[in-house]
């Protein structure tokens, strides 16, 4: 497998983001990375000569973005919490990762793992709003954020101004015929298997009801002049065609549900020894409450040790790059 060599400036730059908190890592680590990839293009046979990216479904190659990998794969139950930025003008008008031109004004998103393009509804757990949008760019390469949204769609989850927003993330298209739309997947290798499974995401059980009185649920009217974008995204290179069914764009239909309670945690690691957790734990505690709890991952036992709850992203952001700068860099932010 072949493995891009970021040169020594983008490797400095990217080397700098990390040791940044908040969302000045998440702005210099995805430009940086973003700038690497555009000057690296490859032609897409899925867009036509008027840069129109015809919606082929692809899998791309597990590729590295400052020294950590990632795997495209098909996960038909992909639902994940975290949090979610936005991108806009900076990236309007260039390629993603599968080749469409970016139009910061149509229901996209970028994901690091999912099949592009891959629909998924967003439900922003702070409001109670859902929409659904088309993955079609890889990001955001931070380990404080699960998905990039585009400038639209951030605006109809009413996250702009604040340029963040606890989400809850489901894929919905192909469920049940996605692995056979998906012709090209790789195999990782066995020595780029990451030793620890992930633990699962609390569920957030959100069901989709008519708009409160006095709230209406149409699309936000477009607005002229921007902010500027408080969070950007990547591009990674590698993917392959995998079918000639094409996707149509989502409609941009805001759902309203109720808003369920949910907390920010930092989770520092995942052991399959109980000691060593509470170890960890125990060494953590300066930094606020910790609990180790237990989770059953294909058949084995984990233990998995978070720092929290945290009162807001901005402070969750803070916390994470301590938790980088010490050591543990498989640290990330979850929300339950």
């Amino acid at each position: 497998m072949k493995k891009f060599a970021p040169n020594s400036g983008i490797l400095a730059l990217l080397a700098t983001a990390l040791l940044i908190g908040g969302c000045s890592e998440v702005n210099l680590l995805s430009y940086g990375a973003k700038k690497y990839h555009a000057t690296h293009e490859q032609a897409n046979p899925t867009v036509d000569e008027n840069g129109i990216d015809r919606g082929l479904p692809k899998l791309g190659k597990p590729y590295e973005v400052a020294g950590i990998w990632y795997y495209p794969k098909v996960d038909n139950s992909y639902d994940e919490t975290g949090i979610a930025s936005w991108y806009g003008e900076p990236f309007h008008g260039r390629k993603t990762a599968n080749g469409a031109i970016y139009d910061m004004h149509q229901l996209t998103a970028a994901h690091k793992t999912l099949p592009l393009p891959s629909d998924v509804r967003v439900t922003n757990l702070e409001n109670g709003r859902s929409i659904i949008v088309t993955v079609n760019d890889r990001g955001p390469f931070a380990h404080s954020r699960i998905i990039d949204l585009s400038y639209r769609a951030a605006q109809l989850l009413g996250m702009v101004e604040k340029g963040t927003a606890k989400v809850r993330v489901q894929i919905i298209n192909g469920s049940n015929d996605l692995d056979q739309k998906i012709i090209a997947k790789p195999e990782t290798p066995m020595n780029e298997q990451n030793n620890v499974a992930a633990a699962p995401q609390a569920k957030v059980v959100s069901n989709t009801l008519a708009p409160p009185p006095n709230i209406k649920s149409a699309p936000l009217p477009e607005i002229q002049s921007l902010p500027a974008p408080t969070a950007t995204t990547a591009t990674a290179t590698g993917t392959q065609v995998a079918s000639t069914s094409a996707y149509s764009a989502p409609t941009p239909t805001v759902s309203v549900s109720p808003i369920t309670g949910s907390e920010i945690f930092i989770q520092a690691g995942a052991f399959i020894d109980y000691n060593n957790a509470n170890i960890l734990s125990a060494r953590l505690s300066a930094m606020g409450p910790t609990k180790v709890s237990q989770v059953l991952v294909n058949g084995q036992d984990f233990y998995r040790v978070r720092v929290g709850p945290v009162q807001d992203i901005d402070k969750a952001d803070q916390l994470l790059a301590d938790l980088i700068n010490t050591g543990h860099a498989d640290a990330r932010i979850i929300v339950e």
